[in-house]
C-alpha cells in the first residue's frame, strides 16, 4: 500500500472503516495501482478479500503485491484472500472444464449463456465473504478489476447495475464490508453502455478516486492527476461533494502525490 495515499484519505489498516462503496475510475491513463494499493491494504488490515480479478492473471497481482510487501499465496493458504482468475475460469468456460471437475457452475457462466445473469457470479462473492462460525477476521472485502470487462464479455448494463446493488446489500449493509470497484472511462468515447455504468456507479459510491492522463500528454515527472471525491451525502442535498485535486508519480514501489504544480521537478 502507498502511505502517502492513506494520509490524504486519512485511511489506516489499523482501522478500517465499513459499510463504504469505493468506486476508482481511471480516464486516459492506467488506474491499477489503486487496485494494488487497496489489496494490499485490506490484506494488512486483516480483512477478508474476494479478489474478482478480470483483467490479469494471479501471478501479475503476486508480483506487484510482493513489491508491496505481501504474499497473495500466504493469504490464499490461510484462507483471508479468495481469488477468482477471470482469465483462467474464461479458457476453462470456453473448453468446458471447470463445471464437469468441479460440479459447480463458473462464476462467469453467463459467457456461455443466451442471458448476461450475473446471478452466479454474486452467489460467489456471496459465498466467499460469509463469515464461518470460526473466521476472526475484521470485515468482509469486495475487490473488482476491472467491472468493464464484464460488459466486454457480454453482460448488459443493467446486469452489471444489478450483480454491483445485491453486492452492496450484502457486503456493505449485511455484513458491514466494504466494496472497491475499477471502471475505465473516457468521456469522449462513443462506448455507451460503459458510461451509463460509470455515470450510474458514481452516483451511489461514497468514495471515488479518479485518475486522469495529463491534457498535456506525457511527462516523466508528473505521470497524471487523481480527483479525490467524497459523497457528502447520497441523497439529493444541497451539500456538495468534497473534492480534491492532486498530481502524481508512480515509482517502483511507491506513488507520490502532491499539489498540482509543486511536482520535485518543476520546483
Amino acid at each position: 500500500m502507498f502511505a502517502e495515499l492513506n494520509e490524504l484519505l486519512d485511511a489506516s489498516p489499523q482501522r478500517p472503516e465499513r459499510g463504504k462503496f469505493t468506486l476508482l475510475r481511471d480516464t486516459r491513463t492506467d488506474g491499477s495501482f489503486l487496485v494494488h494499493h487497496f489489496l494490499s491494504f485490506y490484506l494488512r488490515a486483516g480483512c477478508k478479500v474476494c479478489f474478482v480479478a478480470l483483467l490479469q492473471s494471479f501471478s501479475h497481482y503476486n508480483i506487484v503485491a510482493q513489491k508491496l510487501g505481501i504474499s497473495l499465496t500466504a493469504a490464499k493458504e490461510r484462507g483471508q484472500l479468495v481469488f477468482l482468475e477471470g482469465l483462467k475460469s474464461c479458457l476453462d468456460l470456453l473448453f468446458a472444464e471447470e463445471e464437469e471437475q468441479s460440479g459447480h457452475p463458473s462464476p462467469l457462466q453467463f459467457i456461455s449463456e443466451s442471458t448476461s445473469n450475473l446471478k452466479a457470479l454474486f452467489d460467489f462473492v456471496r459465498t466467499s465473504l460469509t463469515p464461518a462460525d470460526s473466521d476472526s477476521w475484521k470485515g468482509p472485502v469486495l475487490l473488482v478489476d476491472d467491472l468493464s470487462v464484464l460488459l466486454s464479455l457480454g453482460a448488459a448494463p443493467v446486469a452489471v447495475l444489478d450483480f454491483i446493488h445485491y453486492c452492496r446489500v450484502v457486503v456493505c449493509s449485511q455484513l458491514k464490508g466494504n466494496i472497491v470497484v475499477l471502471v475505465h472511462s473516457n468521456e469522449d468515447s462513443e462506448d455507451e453502455e460503459n458510461e451509463l455504468v460509470v455515470n450510474s456507479l458514481c452516483h451511489h459510491s461514497d468514495l471515488i478516486l479518479w485518475v486522469e492522463g495529463l491534457a498535456t500528454g506525457f511527462c516523466k515527472d508528473v505521470h497524471g492527476q487523481i480527483k479525490i471525491i467524497r459523497r457528502v451525502s447520497l441523497e439529493l442535498t444541497a451539500e456538495q461533494d468534497l473534492v480534491q485535486i492532486y498530481q502524481y508519480k508512480i515509482q517502483d514501489k511507491n506513488v507520490t502525490f502532491f499539489a498540482r504544480g509543486l511536482s520535485a521537478a518543476v520546483l
